[in-house]
């Protein structure tokens, strides 16, 4: 082979090795667009409670997402593990597992189809006794988060993400998107709300799964 052709060939090589690191470098940390796979335990966090009285004037106040797991190093996930960081303005995703199953819905857009999914999450928890649902809103204004509480009425505690980081954490790729969750965090199924395929008959049928799992790992309402 001629020295210019290999040298040709070297190049190609090394602008597609260069491409692909690119490419890979650009997607976010987490499990990508496809969601929480079944049976993988849900990444812990902790978030601003909207329906308390917690101020998040300035980005000194303690209202990003903590997303430190157990012994991480990451002073950038958070400074305690995020199911440490518990109280009465705090949404915590270890302490609602530690209650029961759950369905978690992550909350993109304020689109009147992605809230309307939302709607009906307080009749599927008097459904089933003892399941914890939450809703958390990612970025966004936390005025504007409590008036849409206020107005829709909902009676489940919801969470305010404000730098997004559980979008990346939980591959959040439609609005709403649905973690349901054994007692103890272990995922049932991830389900993409009104932009995607999932239907109030398929949540239903995947709660009724997560509840009768932890009822036979030993929960009890």
């Amino acid at each position: 082979m001629s020295g210019g052709r290999y040298a040709w060939l070297v190049g190609i090589a090394a602008i597609l090795v260069a491409g692909g690191l690119m490419i890979n470098a650009a997607r976010p940390a987490g499990p990508g667009a496809v969601g929480l796979p079944a049976g993988a335990q849900m990444p812990p966090f902790a978030v601003a409670l909207a329906t308390s009285k917690i101020v998040c004037d300035s980005d000194d106040d303690p209202c990003d997402a903590n997303v430190a797991a157990s012994g991480a190093r990451d002073q950038d996930a958070g400074r305690r593990p995020a199911c440490e960081v518990r109280g009465p303005t705090i949404l915590n995703l270890c302490e609602l597992t530690e209650r029961g199953p759950l369905v978690l819905a992550l909350l993109a857009t304020r689109s009147a189809g992605c809230v309307g999914d939302l709607d009906g999450l307080a009749a599927l928890q008097r459904r089933h006794r003892g399941l914890q649902v939450a809703v958390v809103s990612l970025r966004g204004d936390l005025d504007d988060l409590r008036r849409l509480v206020r107005d829709r009425r909902w009676s489940f505690p919801v969470g305010w993400d404000r730098d997004g980081a559980l979008a990346s954490l939980y591959g959040v790729a439609t609005c709403p998107y649905f973690a349901v969750a054994r007692w103890r965090g272990r995922v049932q199924a991830t389900l993409p709300g009104r932009a995607g395929s999932a239907s109030a008959a398929e949540l239903e049928r995947r709660v009724d799964g997560a509840v009768a799992a932890s009822r036979r790992a030993g929960w009890k309402p």
